[in-house]
């Protein structure tokens, strides 16, 4: 019993940057109506700068540093640190959120994830990808108590974030600022009318966020070090923390907070017994977030309190796809050229476009075409990587059945997490999906009894005696494999292309522009999500499978949550609504062709991240069609002007070419309800 309150103390620390996280979604979110992925990586900057002002006396910019000798005391470094935190928050609050606050909620999500990479890059780039010690604030001590030693340290930090969030409390309920938040989460037209000024609160929210975060990281990072990967991802249970508040109450995010803390504790030393299972000992406590939100959505999804907006804008217009033999054929020859012209390490690198291509296009299937935000894309093409890798050699499958088998496998688990789209959608299904992919990620993908830390072997594939390994001798990267890969994804891309100009796809459309209307036309909503989210899992899947033999083996690292944040980011930035976005995508998506140009030419190394994550958040603001969608607009004006007259407006803005889609009066549902 001693050992349990031990933990249960351990937990604590946990518990303060959960109550610091969460305070600061709140906050935003209270003044707002976004949702901020990027809270834990805003957060982990100041962190990084206090460490590194009481580590060396550095104080390090995004650009430039400032030496102020060998160290610098805890107490100067801590306020910097939290000036640090407070600049960073109005900036963001001005060059990020500020220019999305009425877009759809697809802009709001995407922009956050953007500021997300690039932040977790910059980190990685100026501070370094190992763990940074973090000094201690609070003195150790333990006190007895019923026969157990307790540690004061994680009881103390605590104690501190509950008095910040005591703080907020009273300045949500007893300051005029608060109460004109509290009043403008409700109904924000009615708060412009009285006088208030949005923008105004949406500041003093985001600063105070970003300072209460920031000390939760400070505090914890004391007892784990600083990472980038982990405390960015450390939003996720934050969020868990924020739904058990119901998004406003900041007694419950204190009590969630302690709660979750202390549970996920106490479950690791259960996890440590002998008579625990094997399989469930690793990534047991990135599950139990997930669960929580699973049920909190499912129970309270709807009763979710909403926050009015001033306006709505809708999302980007769909053009639907014809197949044009001749530009097809002509395409198709041209990468079949180059990938038997190119050397070893560009026809790996255009290979690896095409994969990346078809992973960006299960985004365009359930995002574009479908209007639900997935975030869990590459925990779907892991599933069937990892699938592949135990029908390969376990059971000796041939190719192309493997792919065919281990893509539905991606399909079914798909479809499985699509069931809170029933009754959920927009933030809080990303919310969803996201928990979803890490708790896979951590349970499955990183679980040493069911993937060897070594990676799981792959066999090579191949058909009628044909071999189409991606290596052979000193041959890396055959052709035999990359003109596979082609046919592959040509495939591929035909089957969507059929769906998405059938019955199929004009039920995705409608279901996208107004769930509400598309129910009246007789459209089966739930069958149509479930087929959006299978279908795109699917591809997903193959995706996983071809990655999976173009790299031999897989590991976890192979299909984390941030790579599939990063494909999201070039679905985006190609289009995604589009299989040409798609294929834009795949050229200019990590390992692509151009990020391996770029590296031969410039050596680029991290900063590719961190140059795709803040054009993420330019093209969400300035070009929500994406490249392609840009070059569609501009070839139809040039065709306009060749036939002499002027379109009358971007092409593609207005409507949508599906016969029957809901349009014109649904503008407001779509953005209210995608």
């Amino acid at each position: 019993m001693t050992t349990y309150l031990e933990f249960a103390v351990l937990g604590l620390g946990l518990a303060a940057v959960y109550i610091g996280l969460a305070t600061g979604l709140l906050l935003v979110y209270r003044a707002t109506g976004i949702v901020n992925f990027a809270q834990g990586a805003m957060a982990m900057w100041g962190a990084y700068v206090f460490a590194a002002l009481v580590d060396d006396g550095l104080l390090i910019f995004p650009v430039g540093s400032v030496q102020f000798g060998d160290e610098l005391g805890i107490l100067p470094a801590l306020l910097i640190g939290l000036l640090n935190a407070a600049v960073l928050g109005v900036l963001v609050h001005y060059l990020v959120f500020r220019p999305v606050r009425n877009a759809p909620v697809l802009a709001q999500v995407v922009v956050s994830i953007g500021l997300m990479i690039g932040l977790q890059a910059l980190a990685v780039i100026r501070f370094g990808p190992n763990n940074m010690k973090v000094e201690t604030l609070i003195p150790r001590g333990e006190i007895e108590l019923l026969g157990a030693s307790l540690s004061v340290r994680e009881m103390v930090m605590t104690a501190i974030m509950l008095v910040l969030a005591a703080g907020v409390w009273a300045y949500l309920r007893f300051t005029y600022s608060g109460a004109a938040t509290r009043a403008a989460s409700e109904n924000e037209r009615g708060a412009v009318l009285m006088g208030f000024d949005p923008d105004r609160l949406a500041l003093v929210a985001m600063v105070m966020g970003a300072l209460v975060s920031t000390m939760g990281v400070v505090l914890a990072s004391t007892l784990t070090g600083l990472s980038p990967a982990n405390y960015t991802v450390m939003v996720v249970p934050a969020l868990a923390v924020l739904l058990i508040a119901r998004l406003e109450s900041i007694a419950l995010v204190c009590a969630g907070g302690v709660a979750l803390g202390v549970f996920q504790s106490e479950l690791s030393l259960i996890a440590s017994k002998s008579w625990w299972p094997v399989w469930a000992k690793s990534g047991l406590e990135q599950v139990v977030p997930f669960i929580v939100i699973m049920i909190i959505l499912f129970v309270l999804g709807r009763r979710m309190p909403a926050r009015g907006s001033l306006q709505s804008v809708r999302l980007p217009d769909v053009a639907v796809p014809r197949v044009r033999p001749v530009p097809a054929l002509l395409l198709l020859g041209a990468a079949a050229f180059l990938l038997v012209a190119f050397n070893d390490t560009y026809r790996f690198a255009l290979t690896s476009s095409l994969i990346i291509a078809l992973l960006a296009l299960s985004y365009v299937v359930i995002t574009g075409y479908l209007g639900q935000i997935s975030l869990a894309q590459s925990a779907f093409a892991g599933a069937a990587g990892f699938a592949l890798a135990k029908l390969t050699a376990a059971w000796n499958m041939p190719f192309p059945l493997a792919i065919v088998l281990c893509a539905l496998v991606a399909a079914c688990l798909g479809m499985a997490v699509s069931l809170p789209a029933f009754r959920i959608r927009g933030v809080q299904l990303a919310i969803v999906t996201i928990a979803a992919a890490l708790a896979i990620e951590r349970f499955v993908f990183g679980n040493y009894s069911l993937t060897p830390p070594t990676g799981n072997p792959i066999a090579d594939p191949g058909l009628f005696g044909m071999s189409f390994a991606v290596r052979e001798g000193r041959d890396l990267a055959r052709v035999e494999f990359s003109l596979m890969v082609l046919v592959v994804v040509a495939l591929v891309i035909w089957m969507f292309i059929r769906i998405a100009r059938g019955d199929t796809g004009r039920a995705f459309l409608a279901v996208r522009a107004n769930e509400r209307a598309a129910a009246s036309a007789g459209i089966d909503v739930r069958r149509t999500k479930l087929m959006g989210f299978g279908l795109s899992a699917f591809i997903a899947g193959v995706a996983g499978c071809l990655l999976g033999y173009s790299q031999g083996q897989l590991s976890a690292e192979s299909f984390s949550v941030v790579v599939g944040l990063q494909i999201l980011a070039m679905a985006y930035l190609g289009g995604i609504t589009s299989f040409g976005g798609a294929l834009v995508a795949g050229m200019i998506g990590p390992l692509g062709l151009v990020y391996t140009a770029l590296h031969q030419w410039f050596d680029m190394g991290d900063y590719y991240a961190l140059i795709s994550g803040f054009a993420l958040i330019l093209t969400a603001i300035l070009n929500p069609a994406g490249i392609a969608g840009k070059t569609r607009e501009q070839i139809a004006w040039i065709r306009a002007r060749t036939a002499g007259s002027a379109p009358a407006g971007p092409a593609g803005r207005g409507t949508t070419e599906v016969e029957g889609a809901p349009a014109g009066g649904a503008r407001e549902e779509v953005a209210r309800h995608v």
